[in-house]
């Protein structure tokens, strides 16, 4: 007999960090988006060096004005 989880599998504090994150899909410019992309093709190739630095420019780009998604994140 096997049992069906009731609750999607806990992700790691990285995951839920960018969850936390996470805008809605039309809200990111184009820069974010282009960011958030290398960001997850990098966590696929599990090059976390890549994916912090992604991180890390977007947040940058967030801050710096020219963001037009805005800066709550």
């Amino acid at each position: 007999m096997t049992t069906e989880p009731t609750s999607p599998p806990h992700d790691d504090a990285g995951g839920r960090r960018a969850a936390q994150n996470a805008q809605p899909h039309g809200a990111l410019c184009l820069p974010c988006q282009e960011l958030a992309l290398a960001e997850a093709v990098a966590k696929a190739e599990y090059d976390w060096s890549r994916a912090t630095d992604c991180r890390v420019l977007m947040k940058r780009h967030r801050e710096s004005g020219e963001c037009v998604a805005g800066q709550s994140a």
